[in-house]
């Protein structure tokens, strides 16, 4: 759906911003609604492991719109804007992601929500929302978020763009999807250092001789996801310079920010995890008012909340339905 011209933070405009999104559940324009939001580098398939009846994003009580975010391909992005194509487009923040999913919502005549859910970049978007929109929603369901990004997911970031830097590099983006190619060195970074943990990664990775054949396979699956490595790379830009501290009139104060927020909240961490520090989704539990912190342990690190993993993705529908659903089954 178009919203037009979308004013960026920064002081420069996306034109022609187009959002894009599905709807699951109730079609019921009164049915109470749900916000998915997806992570870095993936769109609204992201969140269906949560999604459907008697899941904690229950499809038949809520209306549930997944929405894609800015810059994965699917709502505008680098790769298919028509008027700010490839290097030309602007660079985007998390904030400017809630701008225009409020802005969808006010196109679909949606005012107040019952949910707000996301996982990684997700969550930080969720987040976001509950500082930028305080009494817009009723719950938040943040999953490995982070409220202001550490240098040590900024450095990971940093050099898993390094890693693409031959096929974004100004003169170099060809404006077409990745080959495997183009995401061999980034998933060395990303796909074993960062999401995964060290004894998940010795159960996949025997020894040396799986370790080539192992990143190959990963590199082919992005290729297959058809997403563009630029795009990437504007939406990790925007995941470094996340605070929800620097939301207008919080004066750059990350604590009083959270602090802000009204909604019955739910964070969950991940015990490792190697991309968003586990202590930095801790912290910002203890800033919101009433926030309800759990911790799932588990060998498969940031990728827990996803699913990577039968098992963990059962107790991670288990604590978001205890959160969102005990007290009406007690009732």
């Amino acid at each position: 759906m178009s919203i037009g011209s979308l004013q960026l933070e920064g002081g420069e405009s996306i034109e022609d911003c187009n959002i894009s999104w599905v709807e699951h559940g109730l079609a019921d324009p009164d049915a109470p609604v749900a916000l998915a939001l997806c992570a870095i580098g993936s769109t609204h398939q992201r969140m269906e492991f949560l999604i459907g009846p008697s899941l904690p994003l229950d499809t038949r009580r809520l209306r549930i719109l997944a929405v894609n975010a800015l810059g994965n391909g699917l709502s505008t992005s680098p790769s298919n804007s028509v008027r700010q194509p490839g290097h030309a487009f602007p660079v985007f923040s998390i904030r400017d992601m809630v701008a225009s999913q409020s802005r969808l919502l006010d196109n679909l005549g949606i005012g107040r929500l019952h949910l707000v859910a996301g996982a990684s970049m997700g969550g930080m978007q969720a987040l976001q929302w509950g500082v930028s929109h305080p009494l817009r929603m009723d719950r938040i369901v943040a999953l490995s978020p982070l409220a202001r990004t550490p240098g040590w997911s900024a450095g990971i970031n940093e050099a898993a763009r390094r890693a693409l830097h031959p096929f974004v590099a100004p003169g170099t983006w060809a404006g077409r999807k990745a080959s495997a190619s183009a995401w061999e060195d980034w998933a060395l970074i990303m796909q074993l250092l960062a999401v995964r943990t060290p004894d998940q990664v010795a159960s996949e990775i025997p020894d040396h001789h799986a370790l080539k054949p192992w990143l190959a396979r990963r590199a082919q699956e992005w290729a297959d996801r058809g997403i563009d490595p630029l795009d990437w790379v504007y939406q990790s830009l925007a995941y470094d310079a996340h605070d929800v501290g620097t939301t207008p009139g919080m004066r750059g104060d990350t604590a009083l920010a959270l602090s802000n927020v009204r909604a019955k909240t739910l964070i969950l961490g991940a015990r490792p995890d190697l991309y968003n520090p586990t202590a930095c989704a801790e912290w910002a539990s203890r800033q919101i008012p009433g926030c309800v912190y759990a911790e799932v342990k588990s060998d498969w690190g940031h990728l827990t909340f996803s699913a990577a993993d039968a098992e963990n993705a059962s107790l991670v529908r288990l604590h978001i339905s205890q959160f969102l659903w005990a007290s009406e089954s007690k009732s």
